[in-house]
């Protein structure tokens, strides 16, 4: 785990999310630091040039760059694929999609990979907020938790729940999934990755009940969390504004990312 100031920052994934937290963390927390991505999508040689930006297509060439620290921000895949030889050659990775983690081998592997290099696996709450209270009730023993999220129809689209319901035909507030945090955090990766946060701090990924709902009612998305147990009952309530770019996401996710950086990565312990 190193202790030096961060001056190389790596970023896997430039999509809605990626691009915000690169253009904070240049404008506002880390402007002296040089910044490489891995991403295969097309970008103009404007952009590259505008974000003084190295990029790659594989993770073997951001290895060979020496970041002192990598953020991901690509999804469930790039989490397999790229962030176990990041922590093993003894990289720093923040973590974005910790849905992946619904996966136990992964889980494992990566915290195995992460003990090899002598490196941190920082996971960020995302979304959601509060978790902290959660933590603290486990100790004396939690009975039940639930998450419940609400998104307007639109914001659904291109998940499954596209092909099980008309999203533009929904006037009433629809439960679209209903089931544990395994499942939703495996069905809908770009929507719930809060879900996994709720898992992570509470009882588990098979434990935590878990409810998505397209309501026509909201314009933001709405995070609910339920905690009972030993300690008494806990509820904890966001409405968050959708990214601009990508209303799957709430712009919270991303901004969790900019805190993380901008407190010296201070790994959360779930």
């Amino acid at each position: 785990m190193s202790t030096q100031p961060i001056t190389r920052v790596g970023i896997i994934g430039l999509g809605a999310i990626g691009k915000r937290v690169l253009g904070a963390l240049q404008n506002q927390h880390l402007r002296a630091a040089s910044y490489a991505a891995i991403d295969h999508a097309a970008h103009s040689d404007t952009f590259i040039r505008q974000h003084r930006l190295e990029l790659f297509g594989e993770v073997q060439g951001l290895l060979d760059w020496k970041p002192d620290l990598v953020i991901e921000c690509a999804g469930h895949g790039a989490v397999v694929h790229t962030v176990p030889a990041l922590l093993e050659a003894g990289i720093d990775v923040v973590i974005a999609s910790i849905g992946a983690l619904a996966d136990p081998v992964l889980k494992q592997s990566l915290e195995q990979a992460a003990q090899r290099g002598g490196a941190r696996l920082i996971l960020v709450s995302g979304a959601i907020g509060g978790l902290d209270a959660m933590r603290s009730a486990r100790a004396a023993g939690l009975d039940e938790v639930l998450y419940l999220g609400r998104k307007p129809p639109q914001a659904w689209a291109g998940t499954p729940a596209e092909t099980e319901f008309d999203l533009a035909a929904i006037t009433e507030p629809t439960t679209i999934f209903r089931g544990t945090a395994a499942q939703a955090s495996v069905r809908y990766p770009k929507n719930a990755n809060v879900t996994a946060a709720v898992a992570l701090s509470g009882v588990g990924f098979e434990a935590t009940q878990v409810e998505l709902v397209a309501d026509p009612t909201v314009q933001k998305n709405v995070h609910e969390v339920q905690a009972r147990g030993a300690f008494g009952e806990l509820s904890i309530r966001l409405v968050n504004n959708p990214l601009p770019d990508n209303v799957k996401t709430s712009w919270l996710a991303a901004l969790s990312i900019e805190e993380a950086v901008s407190k010296q990565l201070l790994t959360l312990v779930f």
